[in-house]
């Protein structure tokens, strides 16, 4: 006797599902004076995905396009402070950095968030996932991990808020 098997496809509209609303991408930036790592969330607010490592003026041109497409709701800049929380010369870079995201993109909420531990949080990571040290230590890995960990922690945060 053969068994039938009925698969039926779920899906679940924002409106009927509690709590759920697809709402415009947040995006992280690690920042680093040679590379800078970006992240972004899912339309859920759930999950921290990595767009890639970029320099500045390729972030900025994958920003916009970003925004163009009206994809982007929050970019959020990881923002290196030291042990006790006091600012360093790091902070100032990325503050001027900070500048010229909001200049270029006026109507984006650009926020900070305390960076402090990310790369490392990122490399733990990383071992844990199996990959090789080879494929670990490729330039930008790192960088656009860092880039979802500190998203991780903003989406964490909010869905905590709620």
């Amino acid at each position: 006797m053969q068994r039938k098997i009925i698969r039926k496809q779920i899906t679940l509209k924002p409106e009927t599902a509690p709590g759920l609303s697809i709402r415009k991408r947040v995006v992280a930036i690690d920042y680093g004076t040679k590379r800078i790592g970006l992240a972004q969330s899912d339309p859920l607010w759930l999950f921290a995905q990595p767009v890639g490592t970029f320099n500045q003026a390729e972030l900025f041109k994958r920003l916009d396009t970003m925004f163009k497409e009206g994809d982007v709701e929050k970019i959020i800049v990881g923002y290196p402070l030291g042990d006790g929380g006091e600012q360093n010369a790091m902070t100032a870079v990325v503050d001027r950095f900070i500048e010229e995201l909001r200049a270029a993109f006026p109507p984006l909420v650009v926020e900070r968030l305390d960076e402090h531990h990310s790369s490392r949080d990122a490399r733990t990571i990383l071992v844990a996932s199996g990959k090789s040290r080879k494929v670990r230590q490729q330039k930008g890995r790192i960088d656009s991990a860092a880039a979802c960990v500190l998203l991780s922690q903003y989406l964490d945060n909010q869905s905590n808020a709620w």
